[in-house]
């Protein structure tokens, strides 16, 4: 595909990194030099200096030729700009990233597509939903749900108590046959493995599991784990995420929610009915004492700084907060986060840049995601009349070493996996892969 890529911030670089591995034709724009150079340093990439809203810069893009217009600077009047020019010049598809809840908003009463706007993503709600699956998932770091929730990939991060603890994949498959589950990836130290059945779980390990709904609790059962039913929840810090996190979650649990600026905590209290909004520092010991943090079940930091919001995360946990949550914008960070003790993390670019891939995929791709500090990727595929997959059993496909076929969703029902599967065409395939094996598994799915 011919990819151009608006805006090399966060996200456009974790696109353009992304889709460098793959065979693309990939041009980045930006006013930016030194963000384009700094982009230089990625293989097969053509840069661009100058505005994006530029017919001239277009033009020079060979716009008209493009597959995909992703329009992904900080300022969506640029985005929109950038989108609408785009596509009348002959972008097939453009995609444009807004800071504003009013466009994504269900009663919006303008129509982007009439304007030549195919998709609009809205970082901010995106990472609050997530938030909020992760605080209904009480045990889990990670949570992705697949057609609706009847299948789920599921982290799990494993002490040396767990049931699993020095079992390898063939001994928990035939000890713990009646739960219907599947490992597709485990997380240790710095490496991410794709497991065969004589891999050991070994303590400290996260793991990744396909699951269906009804096995969840006896998964996180012989997890070690135990799936509470949250009560009291603190959130620091009113950004968009906050506000929309405490919006979605105030008639289901007790929230305070602290904001160390006067006039926008004001703000928050007119907004959310159920929310006790508390103006302070949340950084201070003190202030969290005061305010109960002992009697928390939950603590989510989603300042505007990523270590703030890793120190008090901390604290929380030292004091003895259940589940601590954790905004981490800065990309560099994820893997430190993965070994000091957070429970779990949200990046909001790197769920953007999730949403956005599936528009590069080959074939028809339902839903994509990476998940944080771990360098794999977790795929919805429909298979193609007469694809490679539909040709044998699983276990015969010659498949990938470095991706493994989890579940399939077949007529709205969801199966676990195993060797003798045999997919058929309109399965919707959920498959967790490395990035070496991603452009071979699209092979498998398209036609």
């Amino acid at each position: 595909m011919r990819i151009i890529i608006a805006g090399m911030g966060d996200v456009g670089f974790q696109l353009a990194r992304r889709l460098s591995l793959e065979s693309h034709d990939i041009i980045a724009i930006d006013t930016n030099q030194k963000r384009l150079q700094y982009t230089d340093s990625l293989s097969d990439i053509l840069t661009i200096n100058g505005s994006s809203t530029s017919i001239r810069v277009l033009q020079n893009a060979h716009v008209g030729n493009a597959d995909l217009l992703l329009a992904v600077t900080s300022s969506e009047e640029v985005n929109f700009t950038t989108a609408i020019l785009a596509k009348k010049l002959g972008a097939k598809k453009v995609v444009a990233r807004v800071e504003n809840s009013e466009y994504i908003a269900f009663d919006c009463p303008i129509n982007f597509t009439e304007l030549g706007i195919d998709y609009i993503i809205y970082p901010e709600e995106l990472a609050a939903l997530e938030t909020v699956k992760l605080i209904k998932r009480t045990a889990a770091s990670d949570v992705i749900d697949f057609e609706g929730g009847r299948l789920s990939l599921i982290g799990l991060r494993l002490d040396k108590t767990a049931p699993l603890i020095n079992k390898t994949l063939i001994q928990i498959v035939q000890e713990y046959s009646a739960i219907d589950f599947r490992i597709v990836a485990i997380y240790r130290g710095i490496r991410t493995i794709i497991p065969t059945g004589k891999d050991k779980v070994l303590p400290n390990d996260q793991i990744f599991v396909i699951i269906k709904p009804d096995s969840l609790k006896s998964l996180i059962s012989i997890a070690g784990k135990t799936n509470q039913k949250f009560e009291n929840l603190m959130i620091l810090g009113g950004s968009k995420i906050g506000r929309l996190a405490a919006k979605m979650l105030e008639n289901e649990l007790n929230i305070k929610l602290i904001e160390s600026d006067k006039d926008r905590g004001f703000e928050l209290a007119d907004e959310l009915q159920n929310t006790l909004v508390i103006n302070g520092d949340g950084r201070d010991i003190d202030l969290l004492a005061q305010e109960g943090i002992i009697d928390m079940d939950a603590f989510v930091a989603v300042t505007d700084d990523s270590e703030t919001n890793i120190i008090a995360c901390l604290m929380a946990k030292h004091l003895g907060v259940k589940k601590a949550i954790a905004l981490v914008d800065k990309v560099d960070y994820i893997p430190l986060t993965q070994t000091i003790g957070l429970d779990a993390l949200i990046n909001k670019k790197m769920i953007a840049v999730n949403d956005i891939s599936r528009f590069v995929r080959k074939g028809e791709v339902l839903a994509i995601a990476s998940l944080h500090g771990i360098d794999a990727e977790v795929f919805e595929f429909i298979c193609k009349p007469g694809s490679m997959a539909t040709r044998a059993k699983i276990k015969d496909l010659n498949f990938p070493k470095d991706a493994i076929i989890g579940g399939i969703i077949r007529n709205d029902e969801a199966t676990i996996t195993i060797g003798n599967t045999q997919i058929l065409a309109g399965d919707k395939v959920v498959v967790f892969a490395l990035p070496g094996a991603i452009e071979i598994i699209e092979n498998f799915f398209s036609r």
